[in-house]
């Protein structure tokens, strides 16, 4: 048999009768002959009621000491969930992040894993047992405990089985997999058998919340096959994987991403190296950049426009009107009531009339189109909020999903 990798996300360890159903997943899986280590997130809404506890305390709490906090989440599933595999009768030992050998970069909140010394997980496996690990935390050069931000769990998993060289990576959600679209928008959305690491890798940046995009990255660069699979139902999943059938797929999905905002900077001086002023201004705060869009110079002005994350938009404004003098523009304007929607894959490069299909979609479906990005594979529009959901449903139809 093989080395298994098991990631379970909060969902599917939140009550007990959850705790007890991974629980016969994992040790079904190791009665079937194969090694076994299992990475957990915190059960359920955990993680955001410690954050709330945290702020009835001190509303400015260090990031040191909220990465103390929060990585008791982890640690409260892994040990209940070994307390149920231990009933069932089978071998077993949690370890935190920092016992399973995870060291990373000092940033807390959002730190990197640096490496990972596997000794331990292997030794334990070594005495036939199975091993439960902290997701979403390591620790640090000066022995402090750092969380891994959003997606943590995932990236956990997948690095641990890049290091122990396991044959699958099993990602458990409360989805059965990848789809085209979200099946809770659209209704005829199809599961994709597979999917390679650089669709998912856009479909997870442009807003689809199966898998993070931290986790596809390292998942691509390590080679670890990566199996998206229900923790609620026994069907395959999808299997992200080096690139598949590329000239025969047009188009693997249809996502949209709210976290985003428009910004406009009007009247600008028609000079050589202000889009450079601009963007190397916000990049210094770390605040990135998608779509672009600049007019013609006309009168020796001109306009550019583009979107930051949602979650950016106060910083950006608030940086661009305190260098109001450098930018030089005559105004500046946001719009927070945008959605991006894309359509992402592989094989569009060797299909013309992609994009042309996309926008007949939104035109039929009078929708307007504020701003376009693309890419090899992939095509993003910036739309009214409102439309979105219509957007994503339009496109959808406009494409033939049933040979994915």
């Amino acid at each position: 048999m093989g080395l298994i990798v098991q990631k379970f996300g909060g969902s599917s360890v939140r009550d007990k009768e959850r705790i007890f159903n991974v629980a016969k997943i994992i040790t079904d899986t190791y009665k079937a002959g194969n090694e076994v280590v299992v990475v957990v997130s915190a059960q359920g809404d955990t993680t955001d009621d410690l954050i709330a506890k945290a702020c009835e305390i001190n509303e400015n709490a260090s990031k040191r000491e909220m990465d103390m906090l929060l990585s008791t989440g982890e640690q409260i599933s892994i040990s209940l969930l070994a307390m149920a595999i231990e009933k069932m009768g089978f071998p077993v030992v949690s370890l935190t992040g920092w016992q399973a050998g995870f060291l990373t970069r000092s940033n807390h909140g959002a730190a990197r894993i640096r490496r990972i010394k596997g000794e331990r997980v292997r030794r334990e496996l070594d005495n036939n047992n199975i091993v439960v690990v902290a997701g979403f935390q390591g620790l640090n050069r000066f022995d402090d405990i750092t969380t891994l931000g959003r997606g943590g769990s995932d990236t956990s998993a997948v690095a641990l089985a890049a290091e122990l060289r396991a044959d699958r990576c099993q990602i458990y959600t409360d989805v059965d997999g990848v789809y085209t679209a979200d099946p809770r928008i659209v209704k005829d959305a199809v599961k994709l058998d597979e999917i390679s690491y650089d669709e998912m890798l856009e479909l997870a940046s442009l807003g689809a919340g199966v898998l993070h995009n931290r986790s596809v990255e390292m998942a691509k660069k390590y080679h670890v096959n990566i199996e998206v699979l229900s923790s609620l139902e026994q069907k395959p999943g999808t299997i992200v994987k080096e690139a598949v059938k590329v000239e025969k797929l047009l188009i693997k999905g249809v996502t949209k991403d709210e976290n985003v905002a428009r910004i406009a900077l009007i009247g600008l001086p028609d000079t050589p190296g202000i889009a450079f002023k601009i963007f190397s201004l916000l990049a210094s705060k770390k605040i990135n950049v998608d779509i672009i869009l600049q007019s013609i110079g006309r009168h020796n002005t001109k306009d550019i426009s583009f979107t930051v994350p949602l979650s950016d938009k106060d910083a950006a404004l608030a940086l661009l009107h305190e260098k109001f003098d450098v930018v030089g523009a005559e105004r500046i304007e946001a719009d927070d009531n945008v959605v991006k929607v894309s359509i992402v894959g592989a094989g569009m490069q060797y299909n013309p009339g992609v994009a042309s299909k996309m926008f007949e979609a939104l035109y039929d479906a009078n929708i307007n189109i504020q701003m376009i990005s693309t890419s090899e594979i992939k095509i993003s529009v910036l739309i009214e909020r409102k439309d979105a959901d219509r957007a994503v449903v339009s496109i959808h139809d406009a494409f033939d999903f049933k040979d994915n």
